[in-house]
């Protein structure tokens, strides 16, 4: 199995030359007929589909920096993160919940900027204004963000089994991440930037925040088990919470049922790189410091020369002047 949405759009020239080139939409691979019906519908869009994947894999690399995976991906592959994604695992729910947020939110913002003919601002203002302000600018309609980011990253996710039930959830949980974190920003309006009129509009989060909310949601993600019921279509699986004893997961948890391998050695069936020469924190008992991140291989230490501005001077007016140092600095890797 590898991640259908990710492995779509995800190869690296693929989705950093889609913005600057036309787009042959036969071109892709591992378009189903749906994706590449809804990629000929909305071309003009297309580039901001693979914008959003690219600000997904970059969000999920920063959030995994310090972890034994840190969302490595392999150049010039199909399956961008190797194996890792077969299985339906913790780090598969955030992958899918991260890119489908990451489709969302880059669709949305580049229609407020008003790159496409076929979306725009939302003028569905919610409710009056409030006292001191009133509606203005161009509010982000991040509800058809979403619809696009369902109908592409869903469009294989139509099987009666529990991969796809579980893929469905998560992609609708990074979705909603963006929906209920929607808020007013405001601009004021008066003489010497005094605030006597506001003009408000609603904006999306930082997708870091994003981020930072979905990487909670991966460290306490429910772990669930298959059942097997039979319909009229055949045999259908379906999710249920391992553990009655916990809460049930909401539409906005993420939600996995195979246990993560502890990807301290390189394993190519499970898409482990292993830790080994991976930089590690010294001085931290978390999960990046040495003793975790190195699985208890020991770290080895070498001294590393960096040159940085230093001894800098505001002169009046207006520019900066600074001497070059030469730091050196101790730098921790695994054994």
């Amino acid at each position: 199995y590898t991640s259908p949405l990710v492995r779509s759009l995800a190869l690296g020239q693929q989705y950093s030359s889609l913005g600057s080139q036309p787009i042959l939409c036969g071109s892709i691979p591992g378009l189903v007929p749906k994706q590449l019906r809804f990629c000929r519908n909305y071309i003009e869009i297309m580039p901001s589909v693979a914008e959003g994947v690219k600000l997904g894999i970059q969000e999920c690399q920063h959030q995994f920096r310090g972890r034994r995976w840190n969302c490595t991906t392999i150049k010039d592959n199909l399956a961008i993160f190797g194996p890792v994604l077969d299985k339906a695992t913790r780090e598969s729910a955030f992958v899918h919940a991260i890119a489908s947020a990451g489709v969302a939110f880059a669709v949305t913002r580049s229609c407020a900027e008003g790159t496409s003919t076929m979306c725009g601002c939302d003028s569905h203002h919610k409710g009056p204004p409030g006292e001191g302000w009133k509606w203005g600018g161009c509010s982000e309609d991040a509800e058809f963000g979403v619809l696009v980011s369902r109908e592409f990253a869903d469009a294989r996710e139509n099987r009666p089994d529990a991969r796809s039930a579980m893929n469905r959830h998560n992609n609708e949980a990074g979705r909603t991440t963006i929906l209920d974190h929607m808020h007013l920003r405001c601009k004021c309006h008066g003489l010497s930037g005094s605030c006597e009129v506001k003009t408000c509009w609603w904006a999306q989060p930082d997708f870091r925040m994003l981020g930072d909310y979905l990487k909670d949601k991966y460290d306490s993600a429910s772990e669930m088990v298959v059942e097997k019921h039979r319909e009229s279509r055949g045999w259908v699986e379906t999710l249920r919470a391992k553990y009655a004893f916990f809460k049930h997961p909401t539409e906005r948890d993420l939600v996995y049922y195979e246990g993560s391998p502890n990807f301290c050695e390189p394993n190519p069936e499970t898409g482990s790189f292993g830790t080994r020469d991976r930089v590690c924190n010294v001085s931290s008992h978390g999960i990046e410091g040495c003793d975790l991140l190195c699985c208890g291989r020991g770290h080895n230490t070498r001294t590393e020369k960096r040159k940085e501005k230093c001894h800098c001077i505001f002169h009046w007016c207006c520019y900066v002047s600074c001497q070059e140092c030469v730091r050196v600095y101790d730098v921790h890797t695994c054994k």
